[in-house]
C-alpha cells in the first residue's frame, strides 16, 4: 500500500466533493471511494429537493451557504471535464420563513446575525407580506423574513454526477461495495473490509456515508450520532400560478417551491412530534391527506385546487443531537474524519464541505472557510451547536 490513499466511505455529493476538492489540491494523493448504491436509487443526493440558502440560525451555516451559492453559480466551470461544462439549473429564488408573534423575537434576533454575515434579508410585516405575494393569508403570521439574493434551487442530481465526474478525470476511484468493517490498532484505522472481502488499507478514512453514517460508526465502536429520517416530496400540479413564489417555510412544517410549471412540497415533523429511524422509502400519502395539504390550503388557498402529479421519499441524515454538520477528525481516532450529519442540508452545504476537509487533511488547518464549529469534538466536550433552522 502506498503511504497516502484516503478512503472514502460514502460516494454521494458529499463523498464525491472531498474527493475531487483532494484529487485537485494533491494529485499524488490515492483515493477510493466505496459507495454501495452505484445506481443512486437510494441516495440522499438524488433524492434531495436541491435548495440553497443563507437563513440558518449559526454563522457557520451562513458562511457555507454564501460559499455554496458562489460555487453553485460558477459549477460550469469548477466542474467541467475535458470542456464539457454541466448545467446545474440554479434559479435565485429566495426563501421566505413565516413566524407567528411567538417566534418574532427570535426571528427578529436571528436576522441580526444574517444581516452581520453579509446577507441580503428583509422582515416584512404581514401589510408587506400581501402586497408582495397576494397570493398569500397571512393568517397567524406577525413576521416574515425573505431572502432577497443569494438563495434558490438546482438541480441536485446534475450536481452529484458532475461532482463524481470531476473526481473521476481528476483519479479517483470509485468501488462498488459495501463497508462491512475496519481494522483498528489503537488510535488508528488502517483497513476498511467490503462484504466482498475486500480489504482496503487506508492512511486516512473518511465517513460520508450520510444517513448510514451512525451503522459505520457502530462498525468502529464509536456513536456518531446520524440516523436515517424519513421524509417525502410531492410534486403539484395547480391551475392556479404562484406569482412570484419564492421557497416558503409555514411555521406548520411545511414548506414549497416552484419546479418548473409544478411545485414541490413536503413537511417536517415539528419539535417533539414523533419521527421514527430507518422507515421503509415509502412516500407518506397518508401524511400529505392529513397534515399537509390542509396546511397548504389554509395558508395559500388556491393550492385548494392542486393535484398531486407524482412523489417520492428520501431520506435526512439527521443529527439527532444538534441538527449541525459533523466536519473534522473523530476524537480518540487520529485518521477518521467525518462529513456527514448536515440534517437535511448536505446538498447545499458538499461545495464547502469538500473543499474544507480536503485543506483540513492535506493541511492541518482550514484555508478557504472555517468549519471548525462543526468539529465532532464538540460532541465530547458537551457543546451542542444547535441548529434552530431545520426544515
Amino acid at each position: 500500500m502506498g503511504t497516502s490513499r484516503v478512503v472514502i466511505v460514502g460516494g454521494g455529493v458529499m463523498g464525491c466533493a472531498v474527493a475531487a476538492s483532494l484529487r485537485q489540491a494533491a494529485p499524488e494523493r490515492e483515493v477510493v471511494v466505496v459507495e454501495r448504491d452505484a445506481t443512486y436509487r437510494q441516495a440522499s443526493s438524488a433524492l434531495s429537493a436541491s435548495s440553497i440558502r443563507r437563513q440558518f440560525s449559526q454563522p457557520v451555516n451562513m458562511a457555507i451557504g454564501a460559499y455554496g451559492y458562489a460555487f453553485l453559480k460558477d459549477a460550469a466551470r469548477h466542474l467541467a471535464v475535458d470542456g464539457e461544462m454541466p448545467d446545474i439549473g440554479l434559479r435565485d429564488g429566495g426563501y421566505l420563513f413565516l413566524a407567528p408573534e411567538a417566534a418574532a423575537p427570535a426571528m427578529r434576533e436571528v436576522h441580526e446575525l444574517q444581516r452581520a454575515q453579509g446577507a441580503e434579508v428583509a422582515l416584512l410585516d404581514p401589510a408587506e407580506l400581501q402586497v408582495r405575494f397576494p397570493w398569500l393569508s397571512t393568517e397567524g403570521i406577525a413576521l416574515a423574513s425573505l431572502g432577497l439574493s443569494g438563495e434558490g434551487w438546482f438541480d441536485g442530481y446534475g450536481l452529484l454526477q458532475a461532482f463524481r465526474k470531476r473526481a473521476i478525470a481528476d483519479g479517483a476511484r470509485f468501488v462498488a461495495g459495501e463497508a462491512a468493517g475496519f481494522e483498528r490498532s489503537g488510535a488508528r484505522v488502517l483497513a476498511v473490509r467490503l462484504a466482498d472481502g475486500t480489504r482496503i488499507e487506508a492512511q486516512e478514512i473518511v465517513v460520508a456515508a450520510g444517513p448510514w453514517s451512525g451503522k459505520v460508526g457502530a462498525m468502529l465502536d464509536i456513536d456518531i450520532p446520524v440516523r436515517a429520517r424519513r421524509r417525502s416530496v410531492f410534486v403539484l400540479d395547480t391551475p392556479d400560478p404562484l406569482e412570484p413564489c419564492p421557497l416558503l417555510i409555514d411555521p406548520s412544517g411545511f414548506w414549497l417551491r416552484p419546479e418548473g410549471r409544478f411545485y414541490l412540497s413536503g413537511m417536517s415533523p415539528l419539535a417533539g412530534e414523533d419521527d421514527p429511524d430507518d422507515l421503509p422509502l415509502e412516500v407518506a400519502h397518508d401524511s400529505f391527506e392529513e397534515k399537509l395539504w390542509p396546511a397548504l390550503a389554509g395558508r395559500v388557498p388556491s393550492l385548494e385546487r392542486l393535484k398531486v402529479a407524482s412523489s417520492w421519499a428520501g431520506y435526512y441524515e439527521m443529527n439527532t443531537v444538534d441538527q449541525n454538520g459533523l466536519v473534522g477528525t473523530w476524537p480518540g481516532l487520529d485518521n477518521l474524519f467525518l462529513a456527514t450529519g448536515f440534517s437535511g442540508h448536505g446538498i447545499q452545504q458538499a461545495p464547502a464541505v469538500g473543499r474544507g476537509l480536503a485543506e483540513l487533511m492535506l493541511t492541518g488547518a482550514y484555508r478557504s472557510l472555517n468549519l471548525s464549529d462543526l468539529s465532532p469534538r464538540r460532541l465530547a466536550e458537551g457543546r451542542p451547536l444547535v441548529e434552530r433552522a431545520v426544515i
